[in-house]
């Protein structure tokens, strides 16, 4: 399955972004999490080739995952953990490790194919303080689902998933992995998304990694018709759904031509692998992100900080060092191609993407973001804040907190007011890209 999970704050995850304020600061602000191999599926593009036949040997031990946990803490006190897999709710400590993190401060979500989402397990992810799951639909044709992931019945089992997650309340994306079997479904996946209550729909862009590397991906002509049109359907659903792309960031030069007001461009999105994003895979290895296989160290010979701020692939992935059209395209700001799919079939981690058809003209300067916060970076409050709004503001995740801090500032200046409050924050809840006002995400509403 995809390795991306939900924030409350309806997935502004999407792709995340790299700090540039001057002097870069490198933060650990979204962690994916591979905990296992094992999984009850065995889906044709998993990029970590996870099945039944896996075992748990090998696997980190809760204590180990307990120690990496506060290990990222201390270098970033409100970072977002992916818990994914394999699929794991097939670790029994999966619960451990959740409650640990999100009791200390952290957001965290959890990846899953959804089958095995019961309602005791549903309830105990709540307990545990998980925030949202990221639910893997690859087609409403049951066969088709059913035949990508080597699991019959595992559709329906599924779709009985989101009702529960609905019932118990728990926030839920939807994520589909682009192929060609499924191109014509995208608009209908897209509305039927929205009709199930999903606060965002990812749609993921193949890297040929783990048994992806099996497939037949789509054309680079077929990836610009494709992100012309979840563009469109981004506008379309804007206010009731999130619709984005994954490891495609040049849907950003889409959006930039499209809409170029669109709140999507608060962030750039030059891959974040490595700067702001980055992997822990099921034997403690840390990798720049889940489709790249490369180590930058070995989580149980080295600290956390220590592969973190020393990885020379991790000083390279945060260098200027673009390759090929990539590096001088004037959309590298906000775009900047993807580094796994580059790795995967380039074998150049820094190489242009592939996958991309756009020749940079050389005549058009370069472009840059077109807000002034964006997502990852700090902002210091700039006017006052009621005790209780400063408490919730601070369990913001990390990498969306000076937008939002910002956006509730502005919020209040024209409203006349001169301190941000917690009746405040409920009002500005009502105007986000997704229509929180039957919602209420911790930091924006009642306990």
């Amino acid at each position: 399955m995809p390795g991306s999970g939900v924030t409350t704050l309806a997935s502004l995850s999407e792709e995340i972004p790299t700090v540039e304020t001057g002097l870069r600061e490198y933060v650990p602000h979204v962690v994916a999490w591979n905990l296992t191999r094992r999984c009850n599926l065995e889906c044709a593009h998993c990029y970590i080739s996870a099945g039944p036949s896996e075992s748990a040997d090998g696997e980190i031990t809760t204590e180990e995952c307990l120690r990496i946990a506060q290990e990222i803490l201390e270098l970033n006190p409100s970072p977002m953990f992916i818990l994914s897999g394999g699929e794991p709710l097939l670790r029994e400590d999966l619960t451990s490790i959740a409650a640990f993190a999100s009791k200390r401060g952290a957001t965290v979500v959890v990846g899953t194919n959804g089958t095995l989402l019961t309602n005791e397990r549903i309830a105990a992810l709540k307990v545990a303080g998980v925030s949202g799951v990221a639910v893997s639909i690859d087609s409403l044709d049951q066969r088709y689902h059913d035949n990508f992931r080597h699991g019959r019945g595992s559709l329906e089992a599924t779709m009985q998933a989101l009702a529960r997650l609905r019932e118990h309340k728990l926030d839920f994306i939807i994520q589909t992995t682009a192929t060609k079997g499924n191109r014509s479904e995208l608009a209908r996946l897209v509305e039927w998304a929205a009709e199930q209550g999903a606060v965002s729909f990812n749609l993921y862009f193949l890297v040929a990694t783990g048994r992806g590397a099996r497939l037949s991906d789509l054309s680079p002509a077929e990836y610009e018709l494709l992100l012309a049109e979840l563009v469109t359907l981004q506008r379309q659903y804007l206010g009731r759904m999130m619709v984005r792309s994954k490891c495609a960031p040049h849907f950003m030069r889409h959006v930039h031509r499209a809409a170029p007001d669109s709140t999507i461009l608060n962030y750039e999105t030059r891959c974040p692998c490595g700067s702001q994003y980055c992997r822990i895979t099921p034997d403690g290895k840390l990798t720049p992100c889940p489709y790249t296989p490369l180590p930058a160290g070995d989580l149980r010979k080295q600290s956390f900080a220590d592969v973190w701020n020393n990885s020379p692939l991790f000083q390279e992935l945060r260098s200027d060092s673009l390759g090929g059209k990539c590096g001088r395209c004037e959309y590298r700001r906000i775009c900047g191609g993807c580094r796994a799919r580059a790795l995967a079939l380039e074998g150049d981690i820094m190489a242009a993407d592939p996958s991309c058809v756009y020749e940079p003209s050389g005549t058009i300067p370069v472009i840059e973001r077109s807000r002034p916060v964006t997502y990852g970076m700090q902002v210091e409050p700039g006017m006052r804040w009621s005790p209780d709004a400063e408490a919730r503001v601070k369990r913001i995740p990390s990498f969306v907190r000076g937008v939002v801090t910002r956006r509730l500032e502005d919020y209040a200046r024209k409203q006349g007011l001169s301190e941000v409050t917690v009746g405040l924050m409920s009002e500005v809840r009502k105007a986000m890209p997704i229509d929180f006002s039957k919602r209420k995400p911790f930091f924006l509403g009642d306990d």
